[in-house]
């Protein structure tokens, strides 16, 4: 193997493990070990050297509260993993796990970039990193210098700052005022769903959609949501929302054939798909 293939390999197995907000700042390398070719990868991948804020920031009053639901843990982004020299375990159960210290945000330099479970970062979902619960996780968070809070959904690794336990994403720093800020004091706390029993599945999951991909690309997305429909027998449709467009499949009734049909997109490729409410 030669060294152009050595480090395509260390660039594509840092890009799952470690995600769109893990990138090191010039300040962290005048206290912290020499960079590796994979940090330096993570380092060069982003068009944009410093994260910043969309260039016309939009209201995110449109952007509904993102209900926690029962999702597998993703096939990518949950092994223990290392950044910087320091190793970082997932925790198996995060049940009534709590944290509390400083938030931050990232925003256009990781926007479109895969987060560490294979996901497409979207810096208008009420998404989230976390060093070490597992993903996808649902989390609470309260901003405890003005007390506003919101749910948010743990689809990436970050942020590798001392201090800061989280990372949000614009809209849902947006919606918690730290943006002005750039970081804030806040209380974290998991929200669990258990798996849905037999007696539950008729009457608590109702009306759900598998988001199988998302993508700048409108007409690759247009095109991969008709292929799906035709080979699973389901109906699609693309939703897009500042200029991230996603397929959808659905909306379905009945858990069980939701659950089929997410294998079957798996099974397709399709491995960070995952099922949300209508």
């Amino acid at each position: 193997m030669n060294t152009f293939h050595k480090f395509a390999l260390l660039a594509l197995i840092s890009s799952v493990i470690v995600g769109c907000s893990s990138s090191p700042t010039e300040s962290e390398t005048e206290t912290t070990p020499p960079i590796s070719s994979s940090d330096r990868y993570q380092e060069e991948r982003y068009e944009l050297k410093h994260d910043v804020a969309p260039d016309q920031p939009i209201s995110v009053e449109h952007i509904e509260e993102i209900t926690p639901q029962y999702e597998p843990y993703s096939l990518g982004g949950n092994k223990n993993y290392t950044v910087r020299g320091k190793r970082y375990q997932v925790i198996k159960d995060p049940t009534n796990f709590k944290e509390k210290g400083q938030a931050s945000w990232y925003g256009k330099k990781f926007h479109g970039h895969l987060t560490s479970n294979g996901e497409v970062y979207d810096m208008y979902s009420m998404t989230a990193a976390h060093k070490e619960l597992p993903l996808p996780s649902y989390v609470k968070v309260t901003n405890t210098d003005n007390g506003k809070s919101t749910i948010v959904r743990v689809n990436d690794r970050g942020p590798f700052h001392p201090g800061r336990i989280i990372d949000l994403s614009f809209a849902a720093a947006k919606k918690l005022d730290v943006i002005k800020t750039g970081t804030a004091n806040v209380e974290i706390e998991v929200i669990t769903v258990e798996k849905p029993t037999t007696q539950t599945k008729k009457q608590a999951l109702k009306q759900f959609q598998i988001q199988v991909a998302s993508s700048q690309h409108k007409d690759r997305v247009e095109t991969l949501a008709q292929d799906l429909s035709q080979k699973l027998s389901v109906t699609s449709f693309v939703n897009s929302e500042q200029e991230i467009h996603r397929v959808i499949l659905g909306p379905f009734d009945d858990y069980d054939l939701t659950q089929k049909t997410l294998e079957q997109v798996k099974l397709l490729g399709y491995s960070s798909a995952f099922v949300r409410k209508n």
